[in-house]
């Protein structure tokens, strides 16, 4: 019952990102990616300052206290994670000035094999099984996002640094919140990405008020949703969960942008998207199926 509580909350944690490549896309069109990096992860940390009291509050009635093996413990995490984030999105956001959102929804989502390959190299153990789910996603992803031939531009290369970036977020959370409080941790994370963003925006210039304005609901919806509630739910759904199924889960996130787009939008899939989307969701559920030859 735990496990599939976990899974649920990764599944809506891809959901919620589906959603948001739109509104980065649409942040651009005002902000430097730096800017935008900034301000999205500062909007994420606040939003979760009343929840972390609010919870301090309940644990004190309680007589307990959140999760925290030390205060050091906690400090290094959010700077870890912090900066992991913050070089991940600002290098999407980057290529997303380069390159298309679908494109740009396929690379980021290749963590999913960047997360097992560097996990071999930290000593987790990688079954059969798993590598034939995250072959089968993959191939599904292909299928899903890729329409023609694939070139590699400027654009596609820097999500790609992205997405090793996000690969190294993922295993990073999978320590430290064996350790830490995951709201707190999320809360840290946040607060040091956005002061990495903050240094970088000013050396490279800081927006005008107007344009900030102008960019006020693609960042609200950036800041609250896909950092606020899913990188914080992220964090609270990944412990007690392989990494690698964890980022099998999250990659699905292109798949539930298209269906935003079917559902809202009166868009269509055609066949090979179908197909894709069928071998993503093949190779999650087939990690949750007890084979002995591939266990």
């Amino acid at each position: 019952m735990f496990e599939l509580r976990q899974y649920l909350l990764l599944f809506l944690v891809a959901t919620i990102w589906g959603s948001g490549f739109v509104a980065q896309k649409l942040g651009l069109s005002y902000i430097s990616p730096f800017a935008f990096t900034f301000y999205r992860t500062l909007i994420g940390g606040l939003c979760l300052i009343p929840l972390i009291m609010f919870l301090s509050k309940v644990a004190h009635k309680k007589g307990t206290t959140l999760r925290c093996s030390s205060k050091r413990k906690l400090i290094i995490g959010s700077l870890a994670c912090g900066f992991c984030l913050f070089i991940s999105e600002s290098f999407q956001q980057f290529g997303l000035v380069y390159t298309d959102v679908n494109k740009a929804s396929f690379i980021t989502s290749l963590y999913m094999i960047f997360v097992p390959l560097i996990g071999i190299f930290l000593g987790h153990k990688i079954t059969k099984k798993i590598v034939l789910c995250v072959v089968l996603s993959f191939i599904g992803l292909y299928l899903f996002t890729v329409k023609g031939s694939l070139t590699f531009e400027v654009g596609d290369l820097l999500v790609l640094i992205c997405a090793l970036g996000f690969a190294f977020h993922i295993l990073v959370i999978a320590y430290f919140i064996n350790y830490v409080d995951g709201v707190m941790l999320s809360c840290g994370q946040f607060f040091c990405a956005s002061c990495f963003g903050f240094i970088l925006m000013l050396s490279t210039g800081a927006p005008a008020i107007e344009d900030v304005y102008k960019a006020l609901l693609p960042l609200l919806y950036a800041g609250a949703l896909s950092n606020g509630i899913a990188y914080t739910l992220q964090i609270v759904a990944q412990r007690g969960i392989s990494p690698t199924i964890a980022s099998l889960i999250m990659s699905l996130e292109s798949v539930m942008g298209a269906i935003f787009g079917v559902t809202f939008l009166s868009e269509a899939m055609s066949r090979q998207e179908i197909i894709g989307a069928t071998l993503m969701f093949g190779a999650v559920i087939l990690t949750q199926i007890k084979i002995k030859s591939l266990d």
